[in-house]
């Protein structure tokens, strides 16, 4: 007991502060990417933590009491619980283990505990893949895992230069990297992250959402995140062309649109018109089960179904990167049907709302228009009253299409598409929003097509009698720029929208295209390695059938090659440490036959001394044997050189 009171308080000599130091540095290189996801008072906390144990190892003071550490644990498990009502779960288990890890720095008191803190830091460097899986992440990460096991090799083996610390650890991680690849390649997959739970694990995706509503839209269109990438078989479609069909939405209620029937099915009818575009869509994850593709597509993708809307759908939510095959016909008719049942929905409209708008379109259709007549009114007012096309349009009050036609005139793609829609219902003629993307932008490194956030777009379609669906986008009618240069041409300079999406500079644009060609590669090689991908390589392999018993036998297999190579490489440099140590025993041996024996206590230097001095004729002789000996044996920069040098000095000597 009173050892245990004199360790709290003694002061902490035990560690040196440079060991120290370099502790701390790996530790916060693990820590600092989980700062942008930790609640304020945590980092801190932290930072507090950190700053206090640097003061007490400079002053060389005593450590905190153990009741003082009880403290500010319970306060510390108090304030996650009440920050995420929880200490379950992805979020507050990081918090938790961050509290931790930094509160731990107080009690450290001998090298055990700091390779208990190493050891701790490696699993939390793997908790900041929850969060993100990009390339820098990967590559802090993999820093981290040199510093931190620099910090090992460090407290085991004290009195090293940092260069030779930082050497080793480079060498030890150079030589897990053959096995880390054969482990990625050939260990079974499962489809999704291993973090997939709890549900928590897919915070803060972005993308288009199962409702609409003023203002939804323009906020994603802020956005410069990547919602999907896109390769072509050839020569793509004229920018006026891409729409990437998404959720359609036919309820209304004033405020809100939602969406309508969806029954699957698992063939797509329509008239096309044209030749097809075959392409691959390579999908960021967006929590929810719509696939995108060019409207209209031809195909449906494996696991997957279509509405009678045809909007695509995966059987179960996209939570991580998906790739699918695709074709699409960009000219096509989809359908001239005229079921009651079927059209009824389009001509839903809340009652009592938006009086005026529905005067103007009844207007339109008196006299017996024709529906295509009607709509080519809407458009023509659109163009000529004075709209606006903006990012901060003002807000709406319950009249929203009344206000925003005879007032505000002022919208994004969604109070367009949403008025225009009820303006035709109002007119009798059935319609229905369309939401998804317009746009994109080839990548001239990768010839890749990367469609962002800030392209989410909204337009129409309309029924007409022997035509079916048609599309009609009344934001083109207001800002042509919009469908034929994307967003940044088409809206205000002091509208808010992404750094790169106004630069002009051709070297920043180079430098984007270059970035976004290798954060690609990463997910299509790295992160896009799925069960599929998997079978795909393992086949080509040779393995017709690759069965989870037959990937574990050549797991097994691979991995013990890796190791037998790995032990043949370092038994040839014992066998080289060998050579040395029999070169020295025989220079030992023909100096014991003159009557100068080693003794069992005495070191290489000081033997050296001794005999030189004994034989001053021969002293240059036996010190240079001596330095090579000894360069060899302990020394960082020993070579091949040096060792033909000692075993020719070896030879030749003679007393």
């Amino acid at each position: 007991m009173r050892a245990a009171m004199a360790s709290d308080t003694a002061p902490n000599t035990a560690i040196q502060q440079r060991h120290l130091f370099w502790l701390l540095a790996g530790l916060a290189l693990v820590i600092a990417p989980h700062m942008l996801n930790l609640p304020w008072w945590l980092n801190l906390d932290a930072c507090i933590v950190f700053a206090w144990r640097i003061y007490l190892t400079l002053g060389e003071r005593v450590l905190p009491k153990k009741w003082l550490l009880a403290l500010l644990v319970a306060g510390g498990m108090l304030g996650v619980y009440l920050t995420y009502r929880t200490i379950f779960g992805r979020d507050s288990g990081v918090a938790l283990l961050v509290m931790f890890l930094s509160l731990k720095l107080l009690e450290l008191h001998h090298p055990r505990d700091a390779i208990v803190l190493v050891l701790l830091s490696y699993f939390l460097a793997l908790t900041n893949f929850f969060y993100s899986q990009t390339l820098p992440t990967a590559g802090l990460m993999l820093v981290s895992a040199l510093v931190n096991t620099a910090s090992l090799v460090n407290f085991a083996a004290g009195g090293r230069s940092l260069q030779a610390n930082l050497k080793t650890s480079a060498v030890l991680l150079a030589q897990a990297g053959p096995v880390m690849l054969v482990l990625f390649l050939l260990f079974p997959r499962v489809q999704g992250p291993l973090w997939g739970l709890p549900q928590d694990a897919y915070s803060g995706v972005t993308g288009l959402s199962d409702s609409m509503s003023p203002g939804l839209i323009s906020s994603l269109s802020q956005s410069d995140a990547i919602a999907f990438r896109v390769r072509f078989q050839g020569v793509p479609p004229p920018r006026p062309q891409l729409y990437w069909r998404g959720p359609v939405f036919w309820n209304f209620d004033g405020r809100t649109w939602r969406p309508g029937d969806r029954r699957a099915f698992t063939q797509i009818r329509f008239e096309a018109l044209g030749a097809p575009y075959n392409y691959e869509v390579t999908l960021e994850p967006h929590l929810h089960n719509w696939l995108f593709a060019l409207d209209l597509a031809a195909l449906v993708p494996p696991d997957a179904s279509v509405t009678p809307d045809f909007v695509l759908l995966a059987r179960t939510p996209v939570r991580n990167r998906l790739r699918y095959e695709m074709r699409s016909y960009t000219s096509f008719a989809e359908g001239a049907g005229d079921d009651a049942d079927e059209l009824r929905p389009g001509l839903q409209l809340p009652a009592g709302f938006n009086p005026r708008a529905r005067r103007l379109a009844q207007e339109w259709a008196a006299g017996g228009a024709t529906g295509a007549a009607i709509a080519q009114k809407a458009l023509d007012y659109f163009r000529g009253q004075g709209f606006v096309y903006t990012l901060q349009p003002p807000l709406l009050g319950r009249d929203s299409v009344d206000e925003f036609l005879f007032g505000s005139k002022r919208g994004f793609c969604e109070h367009y598409a949403s008025s225009f829609v009820f303006l035709m219902r109002s007119a009798g003629l059935p319609a229905r929003v369309v939401t998804g993307y317009q746009g994109g932008e080839i990548n001239p490194v990768d010839q890749y097509m990367i469609v962002r956030q800030s392209d989410a777009h909204a337009w129409a379609e309309v029924w007409l009698e022997g035509r079916g669906w048609v599309r009609y986008d009344p934001t083109a009618a207001v800002s042509p720029a919009r469908v034929e240069s994307g967003v940044a041409a088409a809206v205000s300079a002091t509208d808010p929208l992404p750094l790169m999406a106004r630069t002009s500079l051709t070297w920043l644009r180079g430098l984007r295209y270059n970035w976004d060609a290798l954060a690609n590669k990463w997910n299509q090689l790295v992160l896009g390695y799925n069960p599929e991908r998997q079978r795909e390589f393992l086949s080509r392999l040779g393995m017709s059938e690759p069965s989870w018993q037959n990937m574990a036998l050549t797991l097994f297999w691979g991995v013990g090659g890796l190791l037998a190579l790995l032990t043949a490489w370092l038994l040839r440099r014992l066998r080289s440490a060998d050579r040395v140590q029999r070169l020295w025993l025989r220079f030992c041996a023909r100096l014991e036959r003159n009557g100068c024996a080693r003794a069992a206590h005495e070191g290489p230097a000081d033997f050296i001394e001794r005999t030189a001095a004994r034989y001053p004729a021969e002293a240059g002789r036996i010190r240079a044997i001596g330095e090579r000996y000894i360069a060899l044996r302990y020394g960082e920069h020993a070579d091949a050189r040096m060792l033909a040098e000692l075993r020719l000095l070896v030879r030749e000597f003679r007393l």
